[in-house]
């Protein structure tokens, strides 16, 4: 029976737009390169154990983060670590690692005592993590898949061991597991020296800009599109179909979308708040409160995905949660004035819609200026902030009761909680002009206490802050990627609404999850598609055709560069034209690439070997004097001086013409024509042919050619740090020698032999 057109029209995604990263040859022990059932085969529980025993045997003292990175605990403890878990093989070793970060963070602080090792242990499984992630540098689709792969932490536990663990969370374990990747597992435990590595932040960049594509795994989904769960692939827009509804959830295009829709909602709210009505409601603002209810759909999705914790570490999240109860908040004075005919709800409803926009006005801006490093640390002074002020409300509450008891017949307890406000923002002196009207003798000490505290209380404020800055200016490079990468992962989202822009993701809900409880996977994801495509026609269009024409990596501008019809249709001084040469590129970045890729010619001197054929000719060479061959041959050779540079007694017509490695090397060969003059040279070469000569000129040239790469190896090897490393074993030894020695003599000393007899007193 043939396929009808609905459903072949879903799978136009399965035309060859993805290459799968697991069909590469990644196969290897432990599950790398696995498919799904292999990689469930993976022991995950096992392999927790085991790190965190190894862990707390190698750490028992604080160490910190560049005590760990320090040559003796690098070579001691680091490596050791490092060669024994590379030989495993196990895909899911960076997830573990992390998780057990996470164990000793939790460990740290509700264990006050052990604080500082519970801390050190857990930045040493972030450092390993870090250093196993760069032996998969070679290896760039494995280790994409190592970071993404989701996990599961009950994967093979044993039976008595779930039975355990049923019992300590009261329930069974697998109905409360939430399998995470690495990357997910970073930030729940807030590794953030990982999260900033090269290696770590080159698979982000590929996730955010769409080139790497993985289905992120989540049962709390509103609506579960899970039809087709795909492994990590990486897209490729030349296979792609030309409508790929798949891209709606891209990172960096739902970055852009969120933007525009922030930018629509502004715009509205703007137009609702000019236009309002008390009695009724008018086009504006029934625009404004759809378009809204979309937003909030969309983050309470969002909180759903990937959890509270991932959720609430995104500071831009802190501004949507605010302006999302604010909106709520106007909501229920809305329908209150309604439904009641209240024009003073109706008046409070646009009053808070209208706070709202000391939220939404910066949460626009903020995208412009999401790199600073002020607005990085606004979210933790703003939160130490109003910790600070809390602290300040409950010690100060004992002098609004105090002062309100003695000023009970002038004084409401409002009017000195405001008085108490504006002295602490610094109207000091209306503190004075009130004193006395609470107590004539009371009143005034009071207030000059309490002035005074404030002044004190304001300077260890600005310095706690003043703190927090730089503590965060000196990590924002840090700060600023762990910010990027949660942006990212809150970007692949598995939920189906995502896909829809509001409102109508408003529209979808109502329409798919009640098909979602009564029709099959496929039927859902055949209308799940259908709706997609209609909804989000026009930014598919525009997707489909910034990736084929525009986009950095297209076909198209590879091809327009390398024909060059720019050069032919374009003049020249049109192309030096700004905006034109950014549209169609720069022919000097052009020439200074093809500089570096195109190699001399053999038989050309490179510029050191210039530089040295200059320097050896400005030597004076000694020459040995031609013999006169009048003088009569004697069976002695004549005396001659000591020559001090033996290599160098050539004459000029003895350098080869013939090119060579090195010029140096072809110097030492001392010519046939110059050493047949010598009498050394008459005495070994009387009775040689010229074939004979010209052999051991080969095999001279042979040697003077192994002899150099002789050298070559001589040179490498003595870049080798093996005197380091000799230094610093020897080093090791007698750091251990001295140790022993002193435990021996503790030792001693608690047996009592080093002491004399006791009865000697």
């Amino acid at each position: 029976m043939p396929r009808p057109d609905a459903d072949a029209d879903a799978d136009l995604e399965d035309a060859g737009a993805h290459v799968p990263l697991l069909g590469s040859p990644l196969a290897g022990p432990g599950g790398l390169g696995l498919d799904a059932e292999d990689r469930s085969s993976v022991r995950v529980f096992p392999l927790l154990q085991k790190l965190r025993r190894d862990v707390e045997e190698n750490i028992d003292t604080a160490l910190s983060w560049t005590q760990l990175n320090a040559p003796d605990v690098n070579f001691a403890i680091v490596r050791p670590l490092v060669f024994k878990y590379e030989q495993l093989h196990n895909a899911a070793l960076i997830y573990s690692l992390l998780l057990v970060r996470w164990h000793f963070v939790t460990l740290s602080t509700s264990d006050l005592a052990y604080s500082g090792v519970n801390t050190a242990r857990a930045s040493l499984c972030e450092l390993l993590a870090s250093k196993l992630v760069r032996g998969l540098a070679h290896r760039p689709m494995a280790l994409a898949q190592v970071l993404t792969t989701s996990w599961s932490v009950l994967q093979g536990a044993p039976g008595q061991a779930l039975a355990r663990i049923g019992l300590v969370v009261g329930g069974k374990p697998e109905e409360l597991e939430e399998p995470m990747n690495a990357l997910e597992m970073g930030i729940f435990s807030q590794a953030k020296f990982f999260m900033s590595s090269p290696l770590v932040q080159g698979v982000v960049t590929e996730v955010w800009s769409g080139r790497i594509l993985y289905s992120a795994s989540s049962d709390r989904s509103l609506v579960a599109d899970n039809y087709k769960m795909r492994q990590i692939q990486i897209y490729d827009a030349r296979v792609a179909p030309f409508l790929d509804h798949y891209r709606l959830r891209v990172p960096r295009y739902r970055a852009i979308m969120e933007f525009l829709n922030y930018v629509v909602l502004l715009g509205l709210l703007c137009l609702c708040l000019a236009n309002r009505d008390f009695e009724r409601v008018n086009a504006y603002e029934a625009g404004f409160a759809i378009f809204a209810f979309g937003m909030v759909l969309d983050e309470y999705a969002a909180s759903q995905e990937h959890g509270w914790k991932i959720y609430a570490a995104n500071m831009w999240n802190t501004f949507d949660l605010t302006w999302v109860l604010m909106f709520l908040i106007y909501v229920v004075f809305r329908v209150r004035s309604l439904w009641m005919r209240d024009e003073h709800a109706a008046d409070n409803a646009f009053d808070v819609l209208a706070c709202s926009c000391v939220v939404l006005f910066p949460r626009v801006a903020f995208f412009l200026v999401a790199n600073s490093v002020i607005i990085l640390a606004l979210r933790s002074m703003i939160k130490e902030y109003l910790f600070f002020i809390s602290i300040c409300m409950i010690c100060f509450s004992g002098l609004l009761f105090t002062l309100w008891r003695l000023g009970a017949q002038k004084w409401r307890v409002g009017q000195i909680a405001w008085l108490m406000v504006q002295v602490w923002f610094g109207n000091t002196f209306l503190s004075f002009s009130q004193a006395e009207s609470f107590h004539p003798i009371f009143g005034p000490v009071l207030m000059v206490i309490f002035a005074a505290t404030v002044g004190l209380i304001s300077t260890i404020l600005i310095s706690i802050l003043s703190n927090t800055f730089a503590r965060l200016n000196e990590y924002a490079t840090e700060e600023f990627l762990f910010q990027y990468t949660i942006s990212t992962l809150e970007g692949v989202k598995s939920d189906a609404l995502f896909s829809y822009q509001p409102p109508f993701n408003v529209l979808a809900y109502f329409v798919l999850w009640p098909l979602s409880r009564f029709l099959s996977p496929r039927a859902l994801h055949t209308i799940n598609v259908f709706l997609i495509r209609t909804t989000a026609l026009p930014i598919l269009v525009v997707i489909g055709i910034y990736e084929r024409y525009f986009a950095p990596r297209s076909s198209f501008l590879e091809a327009r560069r390398n024909s060059g019809w720019a050069s032919f249709f374009l003049p020249r001084q049109f192309k030096k034209i700004a905006f034109v040469e950014a549209f169609i590129g720069s022919n000097n970045n052009d020439l200074l690439t093809a500089v570096f890729q195109v190699l001399a010619p053999l038989g050309e001197p490179t510029l050191e070997e210039e530089e040295e054929e200059d320097r050896f000719d400005e030597i004076p060479i000694i020459q040995a004097p031609p013999p006169d061959p009048e003088t009569p041959k004697s069976n002695t050779f004549p005396p001659q001086p000591p020559a001090p540079f033996p290599s160098l007694l050539r004459s000029p017509s003895s350098r080869s013409p013939s090119p060579g490695p090195r010029e140096l090397n072809r110097r030492r060969v001392v010519s046939q024509a110059g050493a047949a003059n010598s009498p050394l040279s008459r005495l070994f070469n009387r009775g040689t042919s010229v074939a004979s000569a010209n052999r051991r000129t080969e095999v001279d040239e042979e040697l003077i050619e192994a002899s150099h790469r002789v050298e070559k190896a001589v040179e490498m090897l003595r870049a080798l740090p093996v005197a380091k490393l000799t230094e610093e074993v020897r080093e090791l030894q007698e750091r251990q020698a001295r140790i022993e020695s002193l435990l021996l003599s503790l030792t001693r000393g608690m047996r009592g032999e080093g002491a004399g007899p006791k009865g000697s007193m």
